[in-house]
C-alpha cells in the first residue's frame, strides 16, 4: 500500500470579478505576457484564459471601461 505526504499549505483562493479583471489588465502592459503577469500572481497561465473568457461572457471584459476601442486601418 502506497501513502503519499502532502507538505505545506494547499490553499484554493476566491478572486472577486474586480480583482479578476485587474489582474487581467496588467496582460500587455508594457509587454507583460500572461505568463508573467500569471507568475507575478502566483496563478497559473491557464487561469487568466479562463478568467477572461468567463469575464467576458459577462459583459466584464478587461479594459471594457477604458474608453479603448479597435478600428480599421488601411495601408
Amino acid at each position: 500500500m502506497r501513502h503519499e505526504v502532502v507538505v505545506g499549505v494547499e490553499r484554493r483562493r476566491r478572486w472577486r470579478d474586480d480583482e479578476k479583471q485587474a489582474i487581467l489588465e496588467e496582460v500587455g502592459v508594457n509587454g507583460a505576457t500572461a505568463t508573467a503577469v500569471a507568475r507575478r500572481h502566483d496563478i497559473t497561465r491557464q487561469h487568466i484564459y479562463q478568467w477572461r473568457r468567463a469575464l467576458r461572457r459577462k459583459g466584464l471584459e478587461a479594459g471594457s471601461d477604458t474608453g479603448r476601442c479597435f478600428s480599421r486601418c488601411l495601408l
